[in-house]
């Protein structure tokens, strides 16, 4: 059986390409013929141009595409001698063989040293991988992809040691930057509080080697589960979530440290930016919307906000963050250091034909259905950005998270709700095939404030989605994470990442998008989505964002082997070490100009496995 699927791309109208000899502008038949131009891929080049079909592209309808409808029509065209379809083919891996226990989450790769570096919560360290060895000859398949062990471990880096303070935690978030690592690490306090101090980062020297030598730590906010550097290395960010104990007696503010690198050094010392004044009384209070969800108990604006992950604008000029909680992404200011906006997310229709969903894990079926009155917030863990026709856009892996603590939950099922007597569901809420069963919030949907249920309101939204920096949606990939799925893995779709089950995550947050990268190969741009629960990655070609085009899905995960996992202790029922690659958590993209095989990799960090699995990237 081989375990490792892909699909055949689904290509949008196709441009016919042919070759062109002279590399000008000028007139054959019917179709337009525009200016020669070079797509690189790794070392290889391949020729795109050539005669173009119209298509509608000739805007201005005078028998001439202009630059602008050039742009266009390269951002839509493919590389026809080098074939159309990116591919994703597994060359190196690495099985830490500890299953459950999130030895591999966050992942970051050093050019110079050809190093992957790996955050392992279970040791609290920081796993060294030397890729320097890789070779994309090797590439493998079906059975030899679930037991490929070809990296090696070279080393760890002990940051609670080497920061030598007390109560400190795991290891969240690592950058690279040159030859400066970061790494995010949280602190406890002294009354049996895990991570709800201020934690730290700190900084490492990379040599050629790939060893590293600590240089510092920075106070930063409470649980710092984020670091970036900026587009030119001269800033730090961090998110710092501000996390509540599990009793919800005490709840951190959640905010962003900055801290500047001036020729190469870090500071010592970050900026702290906050959002108290968005609270109650605060100055800004009347700009933060509705629409943001604000529910924990007693909590003001700045302790529930919880800040996630962070991208940067190519311009460098802006900050993304992702509020995960709260479906809402804050705009910072990185000239002037502030926040700017704080965007809010809304809803998903889950009435509307393209967002239809399967929400029963009892229903023993493939069941998608549109349901009038039922949404899911966005709620986006990694994000990213980049530009379009010099404008920034927000990529968001929409996976939702519900405040779920032993002093206060939000988490219910819609069975469990008060409907209004008027709503469309009141039935299909009470049957467990249906809807009976979607984990939804207690905490929104009262529209009238009449004590009853307006609007059922679940986490996460199912998909990707692109907006613009002022937080309008311009593409959402709906249903198509699970419709793809359900195509390729039949009754395995929605599967869980600790048991093959079957449709086990319907109910849920299906698939659970969470891992995301954005790669630029050949002047196209790609985001490849990390399914968290179904494992594998979606690949979607992004280069216009209002011409968005899914390419494929690649699993690496044996949906018949027969095992079990404890993800408090780690214990395995049954054999794990073939499954395959369980819980994609953290991407980074590679290059070609940075890859040790002059080709672009992908590496993905599997929480669930605990493996450290690279990709190559080729047409």
């Amino acid at each position: 059986m081989n375990n490792e699927y892909t699909i055949v791309p689904l290509l949008m109208s196709a441009l016919l390409l042919t070759a062109c000899s002279d590399g000008t502008s000028g007139q054959n038949g019917s179709n337009t013929l525009v200016k020669m131009s070079t797509l690189s891929i790794g070392n290889e080049q391949c020729a795109m141009g050539g005669q173009l079909l119209q298509s509608g592209l000739d805007v201005n309808a005078n028998g001439v595409l202009d630059e602008s409808e050039i742009d266009d029509a390269q951002s839509q065209t493919v590389c026809h001698g080098q074939g159309a379809t990116l591919k994703a083919e597994l060359v190196g891996r690495y099985q830490s063989e500890i299953y459950g226990l999130s030895a591999a989450e966050i992942v970051d790769f050093d050019p110079l040293s050809k190093q992957v570096f790996v955050i392992n919560a279970k040791s609290g360290k920081v796993d060294v991988l030397n890729a320097a060895d890789i070779d994309v000859t090797d590439a493998v398949s079906g059975s030899g992809a679930l037991a490929l062990n070809n990296i090696v471990k070279t080393t760890d880096i002990d940051v609670a040691a080497d920061v030598g303070l007390t109560h400190l935690g795991g290891v969240n978030s690592l950058s690279v930057y040159g030859d400066l690592l970061a790494v995010a690490i949280e602190r406890g306090d002294a009354l049996g509080n895990s991570k709800q101090a201020n934690g730290f980062v700190a900084f490492y020297r990379i040599n050629d080697a790939g060893e590293t030598s600590f240089l510092h730590a920075v106070e930063v906010g409470a649980l710092p589960d984020n670091v970036t550097f900026n587009r030119n290395g001269s800033l730090l960010i961090v998110a710092n979530e501000g996390e509540p104990n599990t009793a919800y007696s005490l709840d951190p503010e959640g905010s962003i440290s900055m801290i500047a690198i001036t020729e190469n050094i870090p500071a010592t010392t970050a900026t702290a930016i906050g959002f108290a004044d968005f609270n109650k009384g605060g100055a800004r209070e009347g700009e933060l919307d509705s629409m943001i969800k604000i529910n924990g108990p007693n909590a003001s604006v700045a302790q529930d906000l919880e800040p996630e992950y962070i991208a940067v604008s190519e311009d460098n000029l802006k900050a993304y963050v992702s509020l995960q909680e709260n479906n809402a992404i804050a705009v910072i200011d990185l000239k002037d250091k502030k926040i700017e906006s704080i965007l809010p997310l809304g809803l998903k229709d889950y009435g509307l034909y393209e967002n239809r969903i399967d929400a029963s894990d009892k229903d023993s079926r493939i069941n998608f259905s549109a349901y009038a009155g039922v949404y899911g917030m966005y709620q986006p863990d990694t994000i990213s950005s980049y530009q379009w026709r010099q404008t920034n856009f927000i990529v968001t892996a929409n996976e939702g998270d519900a405040r779920d603590y032993d002093g206060f939950s939000e988490e219910a099922r819609a069975d469990d709700l008060n409907l209004d007597p008027s709503h469309p569901q009141l039935g299909a809420a009470q049957d467990k095939t249906q809807l009976g069963r979607l984990k939804v919030t207690t905490s929104m949907g009262d529209i009238d404030n009449d004590g009853d249920v307006d609007q059922i309101i679940s986490y996460g939204a199912r998909s990707f989605s692109i907006w613009d920096e002022h937080g309008n949606q311009v593409f959402d990939s709906g249903s198509e994470f699970s419709r793809i799925t359900a195509a390729v893995l039949g009754d395995n779709f929605n599967n869980n990442n600790d048991e093959n089950k079957g449709d086990s995550r319907s109910d849920d947050k299906a698939g659970e998008p969470e891992a995301l990268a954005i790669g630029k190969i050949a002047d196209q741009y790609y985001a490849f989505i990390g399914l968290e629960r179904t494992g594998g990655i979606m690949i979607y070609n992004i280069t216009n964002p209002f011409s968005v085009s899914f390419v494929d899905y690649v699993v690496n995960r044996d949906f018949d082997t027969d095992f079990e996992i404890d993800s408090d202790t780690g214990e395995v029922k049954g054999d794990a070490s073939l499954a395959g690659d369980l819980g994609p958590e953290g991407m980074k993209f590679i290059s070609a100009n940075d890859s040790p095989t002059s080709q672009p990799l992908l590496v993905i960090g599997n929480e669930v496995s605990g493996t450290t699995s690279v990709y190559a990237l080729s047409f």
